[in-house]
């Protein structure tokens, strides 16, 4: 195992720059998720972690030691991609080992490392098959396979579980942090699912446009967001974002919406009056009347039942916010939904700059 330093990073295509100044720490043992949407440059970084793109500016360490020049090889790392790339004509055994078989290692230390894998991640039933004969998910355990044996310093995934359906993703979800906790072994996750990164890593990191938006523990990105962006892509639903204007101070300051509404927030928010601000809502704090100390009131548009919750999407001063109640809650399409949200869980953000507040 091993620590992984990112000291300044910069990497630019001609005079297009795609990731800008970057620095990182990932400690011994450690599990990082590199989050962001598309473009954000989070696969880029991970390839120049792997030794895949050249470093335009900046050095990377692992355990200690600069290996801006060094080949993939010579890092001790192992990658595994959203493609599971198994040679077709070898056995899942085969496959595993083949590395190994290159490097130059013996047949009895191929076979104790494969079986040591197959063990760990359910394989053993399966190490004479095909890739052909395996599902989806089998598959891409065999690529994690491949990448255990070796017993690299860090663990790279591209986006590893892109390519599998909804239950297969929340299943290997599992299977990859079970394997985590078992090996230890550093890891850097990339991933544009947001839910993935949070429910995998002990640490994440948000990325957008080649810079780092805010690093921290899930929770930590949860609930106090460090601005606009972060506040929009952590939560799932999304946090509801609607503009208005600081309206009292001291004790009971609160944010005036556009058709008036009063929404108390905490007199612990940097605000003054008249500062243009937005509120975040998270949909979950969104409840009944009675459970909190602002009303907000406004015409149902949309009723989406899940099962044990229901999202309920209804108009307030011209916006459309999201409320997740409990399933058995009966709530009329087109029905006038009243709810309510406690001011120390209304988010506020500056909006000429997106800071929050």
């Amino acid at each position: 195992m091993a620590s992984v330093d990112l000291k300044n990073i910069s990497k630019s295509y001609g005079a297009l720059g795609v990731i800008h100044d970057i620095s990182l720490a990932v400690g011994d043992g450690e599990f990082i998720a590199l989050v962001g949407p598309s473009g954000c440059g989070k696969s880029t970084l991970l390839r120049m972690i792997a030794g895949l793109e050249e470093i335009t500016e900046g050095e990377i360490l692992i355990g200690g030691k600069v290996v801006n020049g060094m080949t993939p090889r010579e890092r001790n790392i192992a990658m595994v991609f959203q493609s599971y790339a198994l040679y077709p004509h070898m056995t899942v055994a085969e496959n595993m080992g083949f590395n190994l078989k290159l490097a130059g290692h013996s047949k009895d230390v191929i076979t104790q490392r494969v079986a040591e894998a197959a063990r760990m991640l359910d394989l053993g039933k399966l190490l004479d098959r095909k890739p052909s004969q395996l599902s989806g998910g089998q598959r891409q355990r065999v690529a994690m396979g491949r990448a255990v044996v070796r017993n690299p310093a860090v663990f790279l995934f591209d986006e590893p579980l892109s390519n599998l359906d909804a239950k297969l993703r929340v299943q290997m979800r599992s299977e990859i942090k079970t394997l985590h906790q078992k090996v230890r072994t550093t890891s850097v996750y990339v991933t544009h699912d947001q839910i993935e990164a949070m429910t995998l890593a002990d640490r994440v990191v948000v990325l957008n446009q080649g810079r780092i938006e805010q690093q921290g523990t899930p929770i930590d990105l949860y609930k106090t967001p460090a601005n606009l962006f972060v506040a929009a892509f952590i939560g799932s639903p999304a946090m509801n974002l609607i503009e208005g204007v600081v309206d009292g101070e001291g004790d009971e300051p609160a944010a005036r919406l556009k058709d008036g509404t009063a929404i108390r927030i905490s007199k612990n928010r940097k605000v003054t009056r008249g500062q243009s601000i937005t509120i975040g809502l998270r949909p979950e704090h969104i409840g009944s009347v009675n459970g909190g100390d602002v009303a907000l009131s406004g015409r149902t548009i949309l009723v989406e039942p899940t099962g044990a919750q229901t999202h309920v999407i209804f108009e307030v001063a011209g916006e459309q916010l999201t409320a997740v109640v409990d399933g058995e809650q009966a709530v009329g399409l087109n029905s006038s939904f009243s709810a309510s949200v406690h001011h120390e869980r209304v988010h506020v953000f500056d909006r000429a700059s997106g800071i929050a507040l």
